[in-house]
């Protein structure tokens, strides 16, 4: 049996989505996952290291890791009028060098933010930390994301939503490209093929058990959240537009894409659509 190992985040939605395979009702034909779970931006750094077989990566950071991992098209997080928050004390105001905690060089929001704030005075941290930097005056503001969007302390209060930033740029109300998930090129095509629609199925049977896998997930300590904002996050970031990329999705990532492109953080323009496993070839092969 080959071991494939994947890399997910410990957040509620990726766990989520893919805890049907630790629990068991779905597994990969002739292969073993192992999971390994880590923040967002060190999944980011290990897919440039080549560190894992399958990994969850920021949507902005698919351009540079291009040449070595395709896409894939399941267990991906939008936002549909919601997502990222910058916040900061109640009654500050923000200068315009102002000093910000984002959760990582190559997340979405980053790139979002960076192009929105080019005099702010960026720092990285986990982005477990960043609440606390803002509470503490590290930082004059910071970029919230996973479920702190949805708990921050009642003393801070939202100075701009990132999804309001993506519309803006973006020129038309499109889904918030967040995070997915790519698989190595050097993994032979047929296997390939099948991991990816084990992961589809994953989520496919997550969704349709979510009550279920959500209470297994909160009785074994594996959530960091009570069982309502278990329920509201997963609404937000897990749902039925996770399973598989949709063509509005496709058109936000392609936007994503042009606009780093655009303001000088990627050295060439990529269609998403371009990078996918072909997942066609299974077809073909069977005539």
């Amino acid at each position: 049996m080959r071991k494939i190992s994947v890399a997910h985040s410990p957040d509620a939605d990726d766990i989520f989505m893919y805890y049907a395979i630790k629990f068991g009702w779905v597994t990969p034909k002739d292969a073993v996952f192992e999971n390994i779970a880590d923040d967002i931006e060190s999944l980011n750094q290990a897919t440039i290291n080549g560190v894992y077989d399958i990994c969850a990566i920021s949507f902005a950071l698919y351009p540079f890791v291009k040449d070595d991992y395709a896409l894939l098209k399941t267990a991906v997080s939008f936002g549909n009028g919601y997502g990222p928050k910058l916040v900061k004390k109640k009654d500050v105001r923000l200068k315009k060098n102002f000093k910000v905690a984002l959760s990582g060089e190559f997340t979405t929001n980053a790139l979002l933010f960076k192009i929105a704030y080019p005099d702010a005075r960026v720092t990285y941290m986990n982005f477990l930390e960043i609440e606390q930097a803002v509470l503490d005056g590290v930082v004059d503001a910071g970029v919230l994301i996973h479920e702190s969007i949805l708990t921050f302390d009642d003393s801070l209060e939202v100075e701009r939503e990132l999804w309001d930033i993506w519309q803006e740029l973006a020129g038309k109300e499109l889904p918030l490209p967040l995070g997915g998930m790519c698989l190595r090129r050097s993994i032979p095509l047929t296997h390939a093929i099948d991991y990816e629609n084990t992961l589809i199925k994953a989520v496919k049977v997550a969704n349709k058990n979510k009550h279920i896998l959500s209470d297994m997930l909160i009785e074994r300590g594996l959530i960091r959240v009570d069982a309502p904002t278990l329920d509201k996050y997963l609404d937000l970031y897990a749902n039925d537009d996770s399973i598989e990329l949709s063509e509005l999705q496709y058109e936000a990532l392609d936007k994503l894409y042009e606009l780093g492109f655009k303001h000088g953080f990627y050295e060439n323009l990529i269609k998403s659509r371009e990078f996918l496993i072909p997942s066609e070839y299974e077809e073909l092969r069977a005539k």
